[in-house]
């Protein structure tokens, strides 16, 4: 094989990875993020192989990407959400199980940016109605992999995988284990 052929498939997986990013409504600056390419390419290819071929219209968004941890918290439904998607995001490899990512290293890659398209794929087959857009899925797997905010622990219950806040005191439980917990109080107080 001749180096032009390495580059040449180097090139193809980035265009490729920023296609996918595409259609996941990826903003501008993330896709540069993980695939290297300038904002006036990941435009072009926008126009070439989504406008002008005719494909639907994948809305692009403008703006800040995601950046509050607060939002995977926010209610039992996203909590049980994050953790399927942690879960998916472990199973691809494109986090571990412990925070790894060096101070100021950027832990977005081709390969990793691959995988985690992937994860978000098979997230959203699973979750009926989902609400963790693919951007917060990039921000998830970022802050997992630095572990500042967020980290990946085990019901205390059942072992089921979890993420939670990296400075909660208390002993996590998954949404399951807390709804189980709480029936016999709750039958409990309503019998008096």
């Amino acid at each position: 094989m001749r180096i032009s052929d390495d580059r040449y498939n180097r090139d193809r997986s980035r265009l490729d990875l920023a296609l996918r990013f595409i259609r996941h409504e990826a903003r501008t600056h993330t896709i540069k993020t993980w695939t290297g390419l300038s904002d006036d390419r990941i435009r072009k290819l926008y126009r070439t192989y989504l406008v002008d071929a005719g494909e639907c219209q994948v809305p692009r968004h403008r703006g800040k990407s995601p950046s509050q941890a607060a939002f995977f918290m926010r209610s039992p439904r996203l909590r049980q959400e994050t953790s399927v998607l942690a879960s998916m995001l472990l199973l691809f490899d494109v986090i571990t199980p412990e925070p790894n990512s060096p101070e100021g290293a950027s832990p977005a890659s081709v390969p990793r940016g691959a995988l985690l398209c992937e994860a978000f794929e098979i997230y959203r087959q699973l979750t009926p109605r989902p609400q963790i857009t693919f951007e917060h899925a990039v921000f998830l797997a970022v802050a997992l992999l630095r572990g500042h905010e967020l980290r990946i622990n085990a019901c205390r219950d059942c072992g089921a995988i979890i993420v939670v806040d990296r400075l909660t005191l208390r002993a996590p439980t998954c949404h399951e284990c807390q709804r189980t917990h709480s029936l016999p109080v709750r039958r409990a107080l309503c019998r008096r």
